[in-house]
């Protein structure tokens, strides 16, 4: 579970993005930003979840909104991750799970009885000021990109 609430400021980074420039909070400041935290580059569920936003990309830029998608892989992967599936979003890493952590997003997994850390399937609108609007948790990823974009059309309107 997040230790994320809406209202309060998003933790600050400074990330490696999938083309090796550094991405950070400061970044996007004055744009509204969707922040989508999925686990595995290549894994089905996030294949289908970074093709969905990057499908939408056009019309979040239309409302005025960043797409930014964060994983715990290394940019080298992210790449070619992006360059496999035409994504039209930036993605970075967080190797080291440090904005992960502060995020309360780096937890406890069980698959088949197997216990692992990973990345709690999470997404994040922020506003104009870097303030949490929307918290969507253990996201299910069929429709989930629309969800998204209706909530940041929102934001472009006040």
């Amino acid at each position: 579970m997040s230790i994320l609430l809406p209202g309060q400021a998003f933790p600050a980074f400074s990330l490696p993005a999938d083309g090796g420039a550094t991405v950070s909070l400061a970044d996007f400041s004055g744009r509204p930003l969707v922040l989508f935290f999925y686990p595995k580059a290549g894994t089905e569920a996030c294949t289908d979840e970074a093709v969905a936003f990057s499908a939408l990309a056009a019309a979040f830029a239309a409302a005025d909104t960043a797409l930014l998608g964060i994983s715990a892989d290394a940019p080298r992967k992210l790449a070619n991750f992006r360059r496999k599936y035409d994504l039209a979003m930036p993605l970075v890493g967080d190797p080291e799970h440090v904005l992960l952590q502060a995020c309360g997003l780096w937890v406890e997994k069980q698959m088949y009885g197997r216990h692992y850390m990973g990345i709690a399937r999470t997404t994040v609108l922020l506003d104009r000021q870097g303030r949490i609007v929307r918290l969507w948790e253990k996201v299910k990823v069929a429709g989930h990109a629309e969800e998204v974009l209706a909530a940041a059309r929102t934001l472009a309107t006040v």
